[in-house]
């Protein structure tokens, strides 16, 4: 899952939005430093990750790709599902799209300071050049994927994978659509960091 999808399947204060994009940033962090709510928040990351990973649905959506871009299939898929889920944002939460970004980005400001360089960097720039908005439409996340390209040091057949989402983009929004649902009501029942929560205010 990419960062927009991480944060929608958060818990709404700055420190569960720390923990649910810090998976991305983890390596070499002594994550025994964090308080509970972030670690909960990682911890829910992880559990997302998983189960996405797994579900026959993003399975399939993998297969939808060339042998020369399967390898890059799962970046690929992850930033198409920011997309996906803008586009049907409506059949997840009444809550306004526009109104939801502003205040992830001011949730996620809170913590800047707090976060690994390399998470600073890329959660900076989310934010001043408002990448959530890119992802509404097509063109935008196509072009962000492109740009991800450039990023890889290696040769590779990344450049252009938009073409192939663009050609098989009917089944794989239908297949996001079957499975988002069961990836939401898996967070809600495993209620990680609800728990955590919990607990908490128990302990204190």
């Amino acid at each position: 899952m990419n960062y927009l999808a991480h944060l929608f399947l958060a818990q709404d204060n700055a420190d569960s939005y720390f923990g649910n994009l810090l998976g991305d940033f983890q390596k070499g962090l002594d994550t025994s430093l964090l308080n509970c709510h972030v670690k909960s928040g990682l911890a829910n990351h992880i559990l997302v990750d998983k189960f996405t990973d797994q579900h026959d649905a993003v399975r399939h959506s993998r297969s939808l790709f060339s042998p020369k871009r399967k390898r890059f299939s799962g970046v690929a898929l992850d930033v198409l599902y920011d997309h996906l889920l803008i586009k049907n944002w409506h059949l997840f939460t009444p809550v306004q799209f526009e109104l939801f970004k502003q205040h992830s980005y001011q949730l996620l400001q809170q913590n800047l300071n707090n976060m690994p360089l390399g998470m600073q960097h890329v959660v900076g720039n989310i934010i001043n050049h408002d990448w959530f908005a890119h992802y509404q439409s097509l063109h935008g996340t196509t072009q962000a994927l492109d740009n991800i390209s450039k990023r890889i040091r290696f040769n590779n057949q990344f450049m252009g994978i938009g073409e192939e989402i663009e050609d098989n983009f009917n089944e794989l929004e239908q297949l996001f659509l079957s499975f988002f649902p069961e990836l939401m009501e898996h967070v809600k029942y495993s209620a990680l960091e609800t728990l955590s929560s919990s607990l908490n205010n128990r302990i204190t």
